[in-house]
């Protein structure tokens, strides 16, 4: 599923809540604060098959506790359901901590 989502598939859902499950705690909020495109790169004789002709980043506002560490988390919304996204934390301020993932 996750390759077939599009920056556009998020862009819709802008300032909107994903949920993520850990263990047996209750689900945390995450809310999708930016969607962002990222500079293409271009191919050296390699396949591109893998690569997306355009690439783009998400950034999400979390609770702040837990700081998750980065890795592969299962975040669930209403309209494009479970996708399994590798998160990185990359800073936090009083409102939370914000995460980032890269699709290229």
């Amino acid at each position: 599923m996750l390759k077939e989502l599009t920056r556009e598939d998020f862009s819709d859902c802008l300032k909107e809540k994903f949920s993520l499950a850990l263990d047996d705690r209750p689900p945390l909020e995450f809310e999708l604060i930016d969607v962002s495109d990222l500079p293409s790169r271009p191919t050296s004789g390699g396949s591109s098959a893998n690569l997306r002709s355009q690439p783009f980043s998400l950034l999400f506002l979390g609770p702040s506790e837990p700081l998750l560490d980065q890795q592969i988390y299962r975040l669930q919304h209403d309209r494009i359901g479970a996708a399994d996204i590798f998160l990185v934390p990359v800073g936090a301020d009083a409102e939370g901590v914000e995460y980032e993932a890269v699709f290229t």
